[in-house]
């Protein structure tokens, strides 16, 4: 597989964060196929366009060039310019004609370049689409997908306006439901279900995780939007965590299973609504916490992760719930900079010895 440029940390000869046989989600026997996350999330799309007509695409150079990662490649060829549409550079236009095309009984796919761009559409996703269904009384529907990709760490110093995790924005704005898939497998899940709600979904690809591969099934499957996923069984520790930060979890599990300690991995997937059952049930079952989250420290998930925990698991706690996400600054231009705004492995596995001491 392409390996990103971002690595955690060096933990022997090839950090483990880097492989992706450490998460394999379809069951043995089952028809599947390996796929890149970005070759999931473009087949998510032709099936669901290929299913449904009123199903189409909008965004900026989404066309022949395939946007600015390529996921959308080879669709403009497959669909034509009526449903794959090049838009201008206009992300308050791009929303601001989703959002009609859904009130009128289209479901559309908008892109936007990067996340840090949608702030120019907020009035268009927080007082428009995620407002309207309330605000005539049920009587309209805005069933669009804003995909966005987000997060840091492509080597290619895109700095303080191209490498943000802003989930926490769009989560605080009830009326939006806010996805970030991990793996290929819950990519195309995950968008097809996006894609068939009657509700604006904001769906976040983290840019890291466009190269990483895993299987993938052959046969259509949807998965559920709300619900966490326990990617590891454990009995020692929980570790909580969204997006790239899941890899670490995995990475770090898979190196102290040989110290004896035993770690349980849940990736968030939904950012809202969360699936705070499966968070409180986990850290019920282990009696140690510890949150993962690329976005800000200050003000991010990690903290309302943390505070379900300690409202539906308090009485079984055996130390003290431990955090770990991005700094509280804009990130950096300079390489060296921008690799210390993130937990790492390291940071993870410090993190889970601490924790071990109680």
């Amino acid at each position: 597989m392409t390996t990103p440029t971002r690595d955690a940390v060096s933990l022997g000869a090839k950090s483990p964060v880097m492989s992706s046989d450490l998460i394999v989600q379809v069951p043995a026997g089952t028809p599947a196929t390996e796929k890149t996350m970005a070759e999931a999330i473009r087949e998510a799309l032709a099936e669901e366009m290929e299913r449904d007509p009123r199903v189409f695409l909008l965004g900026e150079d989404i066309g022949k060039h395939g946007g600015a990662f390529g996921v959308t490649r080879t669709l403009f060829d497959r669909f034509g310019p009526e449903r794959v549409r090049n838009t201008p550079i206009s992300e308050n236009s791009i929303v601001g004609a989703a959002t009609g095309a859904a009130l009128v009984g289209m479901r559309p796919v908008a892109e936007i370049m990067f996340v840090d761009f949608s702030g120019l559409a907020m009035d268009q996703i927080a007082n428009q689409a995620a407002k309207l269904h309330l605000m005539t009384g049920g009587q309209a529907r805005v069933p669009w997908v804003l995909r966005m990709p987000q997060g840091g760490g492509a080597g290619k110093s895109t700095a303080a306006q191209h490498s943000q995790s802003l989930e926490v924005w769009y989560a605080h704005i009830p009326g939006l439901k806010v996805l970030l898939p991990s793996t290929p497998y819950d990519a195309k899940g995950l968008l097809k279900a996006a894609i068939r709600d009657d509700n604006p979904v904001i769906f976040l690809e983290h840019k890291l995780l466009y190269s990483f591969k895993g299987l993938v099934p052959e046969e259509e499957y949807v998965l559920p939007i709300g619900k966490c996923d326990v990617k590891r069984e454990g009995s020692d520790v929980t570790v909580v965590a969204s997006g790239y930060m899941v890899w670490h979890a995995m990475a770090v599990a898979q190196l102290l299973e040989p110290e004896g300690v035993s770690v349980e991995v849940v990736d968030v997937r939904t950012v809202s609504p969360l699936d705070e059952e499966t968070i409180g049930a986990s850290t019920r079952k282990t009696g140690r916490l510890l949150v993962v989250a690329e976005a800000s420290r200050s003000y991010g998930p990690t903290g309302e992760w943390a505070m379900v925990a300690m409202e539906q698991a308090f009485d079984y706690l055996k130390a003290p719930i431990q955090r770990l996400a991005g700094r509280f600054s804009p990130v950096p231009f300079a390489d060296s900079l921008e690799n210390g705004m993130w937990p790492t492995t390291a940071d993870v596995v410090g993190a889970i010895h601490n924790l071990m001491q109680y």
